[in-house]
């Protein structure tokens, strides 16, 4: 009798003292994630941003990147908000913050940071248990990329965003690590802004040894500069945009294009 008692002790001070019954997720990585987790059930509003996982089809939309309706989320009673703070713009990130709702705010830089934050999104999801066993899936696959695709002298990689006008990553972007992961440097590595403009003269001038591109139509416009025509991959993979645990197999088909011998 006491072993049982010890045991429901130990258990009680184990679980968290709180978990969220009623989660808003303000970006569509973020309800990736808690759908990952088996929490799908948890979600009461989404913000619309692309393809939803059919785990989250008859989730209410509480608006769109840019355009939350403020009115609409209140009205769902939220307990946990998840924002990504890029969803929505300064004057209402400051008005969620003083709505006396908890907020997560999640923002992963690399590819670590995203599997930490996995993590604690579960706990605070009262799926502890759940999130430790992601995390340590994600971790296994992490290594085993770094493990299979590091080289000595990292490929010189430019990853082209959008054309018109041309747009890559910074240094901090989540993608810039997941090049690094795959063996390559982002040679616009030293820009602090997540997605910079750039000129095509600046990218010449960097002499990249492979161009990522994320359409098939984006080949043309470099066929102009013959020098880089040769070196233009396509990578139509829009997991790489959404920083949930499905990120982890998109890296690896990006690790496929960059590097397919090995």
């Amino acid at each position: 009798m006491k072993r049982h008692w010890l045991a429901v002790l130990l258990l009680a001070l184990s679980a968290p003292a709180w978990a969220a019954e009623r989660v808003v997720s303000l970006a569509p990585s973020l309800s990736e994630i808690v759908a990952e987790l088996g929490a799908a059930d948890l979600l009461v509003g989404v913000l619309d941003g692309g393809e939803r996982p059919e785990a989250l089809a008859n989730v209410p939309s509480v608006g769109k990147y840019g355009q939350l309706d403020m009115e609409r989320l209140l009205s769902l009673k939220p307990d946990l908000i998840l924002l990504w703070p890029g969803s929505v713009g300064p004057a209402q990130r400051e008005q969620l913050q003083r709505l006396n709702i908890p907020v997560f705010v999640a923002e992963p830089h690399s590819l670590e940071q995203l599997t930490t934050q996995v993590q604690t999104i579960a706990e605070q999801l009262g799926r502890a248990e759940a999130g430790r066993q992601l995390a340590v899936q994600l971790r296994q696959r992490l290594a085993e990329l770094r493990q299979r695709y590091q080289r000595a002298a990292p490929l010189r990689v430019f990853y082209q965003v959008w054309d018109q006008p041309l747009y890559t990553v910074g240094g901090g972007q989540i993608i810039s690590d997941a090049l690094n992961v795959c063996g390559a440097r982002n040679v616009f590595d030293d820009l602090k802004l997540p997605a910079p403009q750039v000129s095509i003269e600046s990218v010449l001038q960097r002499d990249p040894e492979m161009i990522l591109v994320g359409d098939p139509a984006q080949l043309q416009a470099w066929k102009v500069w013959p020098a880089m025509a040769g070196r233009v991959r396509v990578v139509p993979d829009k997991g790489l945009e959404r920083p949930s645990g499905q990120m982890l197999e998109a890296v690896g088909r990006l690790c496929e294009v960059i590097a397919p011998s090995r």
